[in-house]
């Protein structure tokens, strides 16, 4: 597994749902899979399936024969994909907010001593060399409110 993600298109919500079952398993027959999601879902064998099918098309998973059955196993980890999604949407948004969004986002969730130590750390880093104030990069060049 690789913390490098492909720019492949963007996975779907279900995928997604899909990638969390492997990661939290590491390796898994398509059975257990189907069992696991249709404990939370009304998804069908098929649907499910379908959707295997997809991020092995994508390239987030792999399979390796085991006998008559495969085994999937992901091939970038689950925090490299959320890290390019966080990227993807932080892309879309102007610089001068991005600030603002960040301490949104570390209020609304739930952080480790060990990960507030590292982004201590990375703040300090970036305290070093931050502007003043970060300029706007909205495409409209004319009167705005940013």
């Amino acid at each position: 597994m690789t913390d490098a993600v492909a720019q492949e298109p963007p996975i779907t919500d279900a995928e997604w749902e899909v990638m969390r079952i492997i990661w939290t398993l590491g390796r898994a027959h398509s059975s257990k899979v189907i069992a696991e999601l249709q404990a939370e879902c009304a998804w069908t064998e098929s649907t499910i399936k379908t959707l295997l099918r997809r991020l092995v098309k994508k390239g987030l998973l792999r399979t390796e024969p085991d006998g008559r059955r495969f085994i999937y196993l992901p091939t970038v980890s689950q925090t490299a994909m959320m890290a390019q999604m966080a990227r993807q949407f932080m892309d879309k948004l102007c610089d001068m907010h991005k600030g603002e969004i960040l301490l949104q986002l570390l209020k609304d969730s739930p952080v480790s001593q060990k990960d507030l130590g590292a982004m201590r750390k990375v703040i300090d880093e970036k305290a070093r060399t931050a502007p003043e104030t970060v300029p706007c990069n909205c495409l409209y060049k004319g009167e705005h409110y940013c």
